[in-house]
Formats: C-alpha cells, sequence, structure tokens
C-alpha cells in the first residue's frame, strides 16, 4: 500500500453481530482498516479497540487519531439488541377506542415473519411476537377522525386524563399515543400529548411522551404504532451506548459530535429525534459504498453480498435504482420506516454446526457463536463446532495471521471437537465431513442471490457480484459458482467494506407523509395543474421541516440541498416505486407530466419496459423530500496495470483442503497485490482482517482501482 503522509479526517465504524470494523480515510482519500471483536454489553469497547487497531496501521497514537478527526460515524446494533433481548423502557400506550387488542392482534405476516419453513407448516408451533405493552397498560379512549381528516367524534378529554393518570400510577417511563388516521389530522393526538404533559407534571413524574404523527405520519396503522413503540422502548439504550461512543470519542480530543447512519442512506446526529430510523444501519452502508464502487466500474447493476459471522445480507441495485422499502420486518415487527431493502439469511462463518445423532441431520444454525465466546478455535470459550472452525481445519485460514496475528487460532483443539460432534456421527472423515459443511453454507447463500437475482426481471449476466464483510472474499467461490455473472468483486477491505459504504454517505434528513392522488390515465391541463399545486404545496412544508432539523444540527443554508420525492404506482397495484422529481416544484400541467413520465421511466427500470401501464392512471401514494449536506469520502486511487506476475506479493505455500483433496496452494500477502497482477488457484491471498481463498483453476485479477477481481475456471 502506499505510504500516507496525511492524518485522517473521518473515522467510520461498523459494529456487527460478531465484529467491530473501522476505516480511517483522510482528505486525499487515502484508507486503512481496523478490526475488533464486537462488544455487545458495552459498544464503546469495541469501538475503541477497533479504532486503535486502525490507527495503529496508520502509525499514530489515539489522541492524534481523534483530535484530528472531523467526522466520527458509527453503526451499531444496540437499539436492535434492545428489541431482540426486551430490555426496553416500560410502556403504555393511549389508542382510539376500539383498538385496544391492535397490538396483540398484530398483522398476520409479521406474526409468521422469521418462522422455519418445517415451523409454518405446523401452527401448534406458532406465537405472536411478545407485545412491547400488555393489554392492561393499553387505554382507549373516544375520538374519531376519518380518512379524510375530519372530526366524527370529538375527543373526550375527561378519559385521557384519567388514562393518564392509571398509567403514572403504573409506573411507565413512556405513554405512546397512536389514534387512527392522525397522519391525516393530528389535532387529537397533540391533544391528548397536551393533557398527558400536564398529568404527568402534577404527578411530578419523570415519564417521556410520543405521538405517532410525530414519528412517523404516514398511512398504515399497524405499522406507525409498531413504529412509536419501537421509538419509546429501544431508542434510551441505543442513545446510551451512543452516547457512550461519543464521550470516548471526546475523552480522545474529539471536538465534535458523533454521526450514525439512517436506515435508508443517509449520516445523522446521535440526538436525532427519530434513532428507531437507524436500527438496521450497519448493512445498509454496504449497499452505498456499492454504488459508489459501481459508478467507477461502470456497471449499474450490482449485486451487493455481505458475509460476516451471523448472517449473509444480499442487497440490489437494478439500472442504478436501489428499492426502498416502506414496511421493513425487525424482529417480526412491521414497521413504517424507509430502508435500503436487503435480503438477509442465516448464513456466515460463526454458524453453530450440529448433527443429530439418531438421524445424521446436519443442521446449520440460525444460532451463531458470534464475538464470545466465539468459535472453538478463538479458545474464548466456545464448545460448539462451526463454519470458522472448518476453515481452520481445512487451511484455508492462516492460524498465526487471523486479525494479523493477533488471535492465534487453536486448529488442533477445533479438530478434535469437530470430529467427536460431528464427523464420526456421520461416519466420514475430519476434511470430508469440514468441506461438506462449508459447501452446505455456499450453497445456501448461492441459492439466495439466485432467488434475488430471478425477482429482478434481468439476467444474471447484466449483474455485477461484489462480495465483502470478514467470511464474504473465503467463501465468494463457492457462493458465486454457476450464476453466470457479468464480473465478480472483492476487495482488500472487504472486511470493512461496509464501514467504508458508511463514509460515502452525505449528512440527510428525510420527510415524507402519506396522500392519496389519484391521476387519470387522460387528465386535462386544469386537472394536472391542480394535482401539481396540491404535490407543491406539502414539498414546501417538507422543505422547511428538513432544512431546519439540519440546521440545528449545524449545517449552513446555503450547504444544505433538497430533492422532493414521490411514492407512486399505477392506479390498482398493491406496490410504489420511488421517483425522485426532476423538478423542485410542479407549477404547470407539463411539469406534472414530467413526473409521471419519470415514474414510468424508473417503474420500467426497476420492472422492465412491457410492464408499464399508463392506460390504468396513476396513484401517488406519498410525498417526500430528502435534505443533504456534503462530506468528505474516500477516493479509491486509479492506478496504470503493471505487469501480471504477482511473486512481489508471494509469502510462501500453505497446504489447504480444497475440492476434496490437499493442495499445496501459494500464499499471497493481500496488501502487495498492485494493478495488473494475476493470481491462479489454489492459492489464498491473506489480509488480517479477511482472507480470499482461489479454488484451482479460478483466476484473480488485479484491475487499476487495485479491485480483486474473480474469475471461475
Amino acid at each position: 500500500m502506499d505510504q500516507i503522509t496525511t492524518n485522517p479526517i473521518v473515522i467510520g465504524i461498523d459494529a456487527g453481530g460478531t465484529m467491530t470494523d473501522t476505516i480511517l480515510v483522510d482528505q486525499d482519500g487515502h484508507f486503512k482498516i481496523g478490526k475488533s471483536a464486537t462488544t455487545p454489553k458495552n459498544e464503546a469497547e469495541g469501538f475503541l479497540a477497533s479504532a486503535e487497531d486502525a490507527a495503529d496501521a496508520w502509525g499514530i497514537s489515539l489522541e492524534q487519531l481523534f483530535s484530528g478527526v472531523n467526522v466520527v460515524l458509527y453503526s451499531g446494533t444496540g437499539m436492535l439488541n434492545t428489541l431482540l433481548s426486551r430490555t426496553g423502557r416500560r410502556l403504555g400506550l393511549i389508542t382510539t377506542k376500539g383498538l385496544e387488542d391492535m397490538i396483540l392482534m398484530g398483522r398476520g405476516l409479521q406474526a409468521w415473519a422469521d418462522y422455519s419453513y418445517a415451523d409454518r407448516l405446523h401452527a401448534v408451533t406458532h406465537q405472536h411476537p411478545d407485545p412491547l405493552v400488555p393489554r392492561r397498560r393499553t387505554h382507549g379512549v373516544t375520538e374519531r377522525i376519518d380518512q379524510f381528516g375530519d372530526i366524527i367524534l370529538p375527543l373526550y378529554e375527561h378519559e385521557v386524563a384519567a388514562a393518564a393518570r392509571k398509567l403514572i400510577a403504573d409506573k411507565v417511563e413512556a405513554i405512546c399515543i397512536m389514534t387512527i388516521f392522525s397522519h391525516v389530522n393530528p389535532v387529537h393526538e397533540k391533544r391528548i400529548a397536551e393533557i398527558c404533559r400536564e398529568e404527568i407534571a402534577k404527578a411530578g413524574a419523570d415519564i417521556l411522551v410520543y405521538t405517532s404523527h410525530e414519528v412517523r405520519p404516514v398511512i398504515r396503522e399497524q405499522s406507525r404504532l409498531n413504529s412509536v413503540l419501537i421509538e419509546a422502548y429501544a431508542t434510551s439504550r441505543g442513545r446510551k451506548q451512543l452516547k457512550g461512543i461519543e464521550d470516548v470519542s471526546k475523552k480522545y480530543g474529539f471536538k465534535y459530535g458523533v454521526q450514525t447512519l439512517l436506515s435508508f442512506g443517509g449520516l445523522t446526529s446521535i440526538n436525532h429525534p427519530r434513532l428507531h430510523e437507524t436500527m438496521i444501519s450497519g448493512p445498509i452502508g454496504g449497499i452505498l459504498g456499492a454504488a459508489y464502487v459501481g459508478k467507477l466500474i461502470g456497471n449499474d447493476s450490482l449485486i451487493c453480498s455481505d458475509m460476516g459471522g451471523t448472517s449473509f445480507d444480499m442487497g440490489v441495485i437494478t439500472r442504478g435504482q436501489t428499492r426502498i422499502e416502506n414496511e421493513p420486518l425487525m424482529d417480526r415487527f412491521k414497521l413504517n420506516v424507509p430502508t435500503l431493502h436487503l435480503d438477509t439469511i442465516g448464513a456466515g462463518a460463526g454458524m453453530i454446526l450440529k448433527v443429530d445423532p439418531l438421524t445424521k441431520k446436519v443442521s446449520l444454525g440460525p444460532e451463531s457463536a458470534g464475538s464470545d465466546p466465539g468459535p472453538i478455535c478463538f479458545a474464548k470459550g466456545g464448545t460448539e463446532p462451526t463454519i470458522a472452525d472448518c476453515d481452520a481445519i481445512l487451511g484455508r485460514l492462516n492460524p498465526h495471521y487471523f486479525l494479523g496475528g493477533k488471535v492465534v487460532l487453536q486448529v488442533e483443539k477445533a479438530r478434535a471437537a469437530f470430529e467427536e460432534k460431528c464427523s464420526r456421527l456421520l461416519g466420514v472423515g475430519v476434511e470430508e465431513a469440514a468441506e461438506g459443511m462449508i459447501e452446505m453454507l455456499e450453497a445456501d447463500a448461492n441459492n439466495a442471490l439466485r432467488r434475488v437475482i430471478s425477482g429482478q426481471g434481468i439476467h444474471p449476466s447484466e449483474f455485477t457480484l461484489l462480495s465483502y464483510g470478514g467470511s464474504g472474499p473465503l467463501h465468494l467461490a463457492g457462493c458465486s459458482r454457476g450464476i453466470g455473472f457479468k464480473d465478480i468483486i472483492t476487495f482488500q477491505f472487504a472486511a470493512a467494506f461496509s464501514a467504508f459504504g458508511c463514509t460515502t454517505a452525505d449528512f440527510m434528513r428525510r420527510h415524507s407523509v402519506s396522500t392519496q392522488h389519484d391521476i387519470g390515465a387522460r387528465a386535462g391541463d386544469d386537472e394536472l395543474l391542480a394535482f401539481g399545486k396540491k404535490v407543491t404545496d406539502v414539498w414546501d412544508d417538507l422543505t422547511r421541516a428538513a432544512v431546519d432539523e439540519m440546521i440545528v444540527d449545524g449545517h449552513a443554508r446555503d450547504k444544505i440541498k433538497t430533492v422532493p420525492f414521490l411514492m407512486m404506482r399505477y392506479t390498482g397495484q398493491l406496490e410504489d416505486v420511488e421517483v425522485m422529481a426532476p423538478l423542485p416544484a410542479i407549477q404547470s400541467a407539463d411539469d406534472m407530466r414530467r413526473v409521471i413520465d419519470e415514474f414510468e421511466a424508473v417503474y420500467a427500470k426497476v420492472n422492465h419496459r412491457v410492464s408499464r401501464y399508463g392506460e390504468a392512471g396513476f396513484s401517488i401514494t406519498e410525498l417526500g423530500l430528502i435534505a443533504t449536506a456534503d462530506k468528505v469520502k474516500p477516493v479509491l486511487l486509479k492506478r496504470p496495470l503493471g505487469k501480471s506476475d504477482p511473486s512481489s506479493a508471494h509469502k510462501g505455500v500453505r497446504e489447504a483442503y480444497i475440492g476434496g483433496r490437499w493442495h499445496k496452494a501459494n500464499l499471497y500477502e493481500m496488501d502487495r497485490l498492485q494493478p495488473g497482477h494475476e493470481v491462479i488457484g489454489p492459492a489464498i491471498i491473506e489480509h488480517p482482517a479477511t482472507t480470499l481463498v482461489v479454488h484451482p483453476q479460478d483466476r484473480v485479477h488485479v484491475d487499476e482501482w487495485t479491485l480483486l477481481h474473480y474469475t471461475h475456471a
């Protein structure tokens, strides 16, 4: 790697379920990465250890690092862990009378989400997710607003006061308020909140009040209810974890506030009022990084695959369009949180392997060894064999170079446990069983990639696969074989690619509201102009709200850019498409036609040109606005291609079991590979944070951006 003479100005951190990855970026876009085990109980410990590892790679101290950077951005798992472990705030709920059982009923889709195929077949195993608010702390009050925002029944304020007093006596820590159609007219929710605060003040209590119209003012009551509940329930611990990150950063000299990543791809302060929008921020960074790399290589159809210790996450960019999911599932809760769409399966190097002694059935996971105790070969107390143990047994991992040698892998210990608990029960040799387990994992990932591609309506040969995550390069060959991608790329910084993607993001705010505008296929000029005026009025309100929030965070007004968007569909369809408006305001019928034309163009990219159906008319279901402000980003350096001989990066030979037999695999140092180098398998390309296994006769070519292109024989 080139010698770096300037200090970093951006720190990007991605804390996954197993490892915490750090990337440092300087003003010229140079970067270095660091890695450490995630520490779920106190994420600040893993954050600091990972940052120190990166600082060591740069050759500076922690004090020099933090005192010189302008941005520290962190994406972690604290809030999600709070939800999963049900350790959040004690909540109470006030809702429209008649909807008191809404939490218990839930939605059919979320009730069956995350269940295995076998459990979906047998309803006897089915259970609803544990409610965040029990029925006894849910109170209905008389009121009703209809879908047009008109008051049908006035609010019975004495019922609100009585409900508030009961919740205060019940020692709740937060009161949530969700009334029907409050996203159209929030007047009743506002008044309920006022009464609750009055009662809280009278009682001298310390209780927070959350309203659904402030958290997420969009249609679908159940998802809106889940959003306000999770904001109230889980973000307190998340804020505490993020505050701990900020405190540690400032202790070492950081002068500003820590930023985190929004689920729809932008940076925001850890004091963001809707912090639940950052709950699944880590994997989102990978999609942002993929979009950045796609521009470099000139391909706008990309499959992003992130394999770590716990999961295999896949994102898709189809002809430049990234799908936004408005109602993602999170721990079996449907939320109204715009999220870059991800498909996830349980497939990672930390997956625990089990063999049933009676049936000889092999199971991969779904449990993961995580970072504590981790795989057996880590020698931190793990007792159950994992995929990582198989990789170590087969010689694919260097026992003396894991995390650059900071962890010495105990291969014989892993081998003995795997033989006892897996291979002996199966009646096959250790190597054969270990490779079989790896092939099962890779087959699961391969099938998942095929399913994701088949839903895009275009051939795999149009897609470039980007493989990253600590385990992505290790299992790249098996995961990608036989699909027929246009290109397959991995990275020297694959382990920290999601953190890299976070650093490519700008500061962002996203505001949106539900609406219902139906436009006929043959609407005239007057009708189109009337629609346009309604749309522009909403955009103006959203612009003020988003810009005001960013100014409060310290961004200068002249540095803030705004882009309005619409969620549209052909009338009668069930799924929306997000359309960036081609102009900031609609001032004529022709402007409205431009918006419709843009929708049809986006629709044809995401689906297919022949699927357009303008004769059905058009429906606008949501209006929104994105406000952004720039920040420094990493730059991949382009260098001329040199000789193909990689001998300058060669570091020896190691026995590795690949394809049913042992091979003498050439070893290469990943950071010493230069543009133009070509590696032919069997080979193992090593980095302190990841390993790329090159199967026999397969090839890896290094391009001018120092990206690693994998070609199957």
